[in-house]
């Protein structure tokens, strides 16, 4: 029986290396948006300059996010089904922790709202930097903006 080498992960040699000036400011900002996409500067200046657009790892946090509030207004909603069925596992609920109950649902779908806001509105953002910067790149072609 033929042994089987585990696999390593092997780092991509590259030959030539690019240097870019950049302000301190852009420096910053470059950095943010590659962590943004869980990429190092080096491969998100590699992928814009190879034309891909990064995704943002930003959305799946986003997600996430809604996935645990989305878990909790279904245990929530278990709660209240077993008041409304006037089970006798719920006789100890009174009227203020049901008033309660539906305060707090009420409050997560105003957190989920607030989440969904941000993830579109980060979206029309993020849309409008890159048509404006077509736009300006169509409209002047032979300068960087």
């Amino acid at each position: 029986m033929a042994e089987t080498k585990p696999k390593t992960k092997s780092k991509r040699k590259y030959k030539l290396h690019l240097r870019v000036p950049v302000e301190e400011e852009e420096n910053e900002v470059i950095k943010e948006q590659a962590e943004r996409c869980g990429l190092s500067a080096a491969e998100y200046l590699r992928k814009l300059g190879l034309g891909y657009v990064p995704t943002s790892i930003v959305d799946n946090q986003k997600v996430s996010e809604l996935a645990k509030i989305n878990g909790d207004l279904g245990r929530l909603g278990g709660l209240l089904k077993l008041w409304l069925s006037d089970d006798r596992r719920s006789a100890h609920f009174d009227k203020k922790t049901i008033n309660g109950l539906l305060k707090d649902i009420e409050e997560t779908r105003t957190q989920m709202t607030a989440i969904m806001m941000n993830i579109i509105n980060s979206k029309k953002n993020a849309k409008r930097t890159r048509l404006k910067n077509n736009h300006d790149s169509q409209t002047h072609p032979n300068q960087f903006n």
